[in-house]
């Protein structure tokens, strides 16, 4: 109980909305999300936010529906809204400015500034966002790593090795490369 309070506190400086507020507020989220550490949700307008079935969101993304630049001059705040489709993934530390729709099959490079529609079935990535490669090409050319390199399974996560053991594994099976990890169980 100590422990939750303490992670609720956490996310309460860090200036972190609860999804469920923001879901009474007019988000609207499909099935299968998932919101990691210091994600931001625009909380003044989030009824202007809709996120689809299997998205993730890495640490530190900011999803805007509004833009208050023009506030200082002219008096007014820009509002747009922001669709983001189903299975997409947003790298840590990306902005998705307003009036921006990100299609299905995405994935959103770290680091990258979304400000203009994303098509489905795409790798983007920058700032601003600029088109990399198909979601075709990027999971082909990840399937064949996969097929040659170490793969880190529910029954290697699940095994009684030490905490310095498992370092080393991880340590040994990136020296030349990438690892994978998943959290199915591979014979």
């Amino acid at each position: 109980m100590f422990s939750n309070l303490r992670m609720k506190l956490k996310k309460a400086v860090r200036g972190e909305v609860p999804i469920s507020e923001l879901i009474e507020a007019g988000l609207k989220v499909g099935k299968n999300f998932s919101r990691q550490e210091e994600v931001k949700i625009d909380p003044s307008h989030c009824e202007l936010i809709t996120i689809g079935d299997n998205v993730i969101l890495a640490p530190r993304v900011h999803i805007l529906a509004h833009d208050a630049s023009l506030k200082p001059f002219l008096g007014y705040t820009k509002l747009g809204r922001v669709t983001i489709g189903n299975n997409v993934f947003i790298g840590a530390n990306s902005i998705v400015l307003p009036n921006v729709q990100i299609g299905d099959n995405v994935v959103i490079g770290a680091g990258s500034v979304v400000s203009k529609d994303v098509k489905s079935n795409s790798v983007v990535a920058g700032n601003p966002a600029r088109f990399i490669k198909s979601i075709d090409n990027y999971l082909g050319e990840n399937n064949k790593i996969i097929e040659s390199t170490t793969i880190f399974d529910r029954k290697w996560k699940e095994s009684n090795l030490t905490k310095t053991q498992r370092i080393r594994d991880m340590t040994e099976a990136t020296k030349d490369g990438v690892a994978f990890m998943t959290s199915k169980r591979i014979n």
